[in-house]
């Protein structure tokens, strides 16, 4: 089982590619090779394959993250199944991870949200989306500096506080207020309980 995220940058009109498109690709190397594992099309549209399917939501989060950090932003589906085709282009890749994922993604401007997820289990479905629909009513809203924090945070999971601190010159104090701000305990809360559901989904 694995999974696909097909996504869109909101806001990419109004900002020049080079202050964002570099970066965001540079980003998704961490997710493989492009275009087998990921790719940009049209401009602004995007979709990854994200190989540990635990791993997806997390991935959303610091692809979220990391536009929020630079006054843009996202919306995304994350389609869970299966690849039983594999080409040179993702986007010429099929199976239900993919086809899910499409499905959802066509939904979101209907449903006026910026994160779906979609599996073949109705249940899994409709009470992750109803946890993602409360998380992001402050994701949709980090501010520069929280979101800098999450993005850090996320690709340095073991690093301390105050080690963090280093990286963005400031003391612990701020680093744990940014924390605070950006709700990040209860991000990881909700990483971790698609993880357990996810685990029910594959039993």
């Amino acid at each position: 089982m694995i999974c696909i995220i097909t996504g869109d940058v909101k806001g990419s009109r109004r900002a020049k590619s080079a202050n964002w498109l570099e970066g965001l690709k540079k980003l998704f190397l961490q997710f493989g090779k492009n275009p087998m594992d990921w790719e940009i099309y049209r401009g602004d549209e995007f979709q990854i394959e994200i190989k540990k399917s635990e791993d997806a939501l997390l991935a959303a989060f610091l692809i979220k993250a990391h536009l929020r950090k630079i006054a843009l932003d996202a919306r995304m589906s994350i389609g869970i199944g299966d690849k039983t085709y594999k080409a040179k282009r993702i986007s010429e890749s099929n199976g239900t991870a993919f086809v899910n994922s499409g499905e959802a993604f066509d939904l979101l401007k209907k449903n006026k949200t910026n994160l779906v997820i979609q599996s073949s289990n109705a249940t899994f479905n409709k009470e992750m989306n109803l946890l993602l629909r409360l998380g992001l009513s402050f994701m949709d809203n980090w501010l520069s500096q929280q979101a800098e924090f999450v993005v850090l945070a996320i690709q340095n999971s073991k690093l301390s506080q105050e080690e963090i601190g280093e990286l963005l010159n400031i003391n612990q104090a701020a680093v744990s207020k940014r924390r605070k701000r950006a709700n990040f305990d209860l991000l990881l809360e909700l990483n971790s309980t698609y993880v357990e559901k996810l685990k029910m989904l594959e039993e």
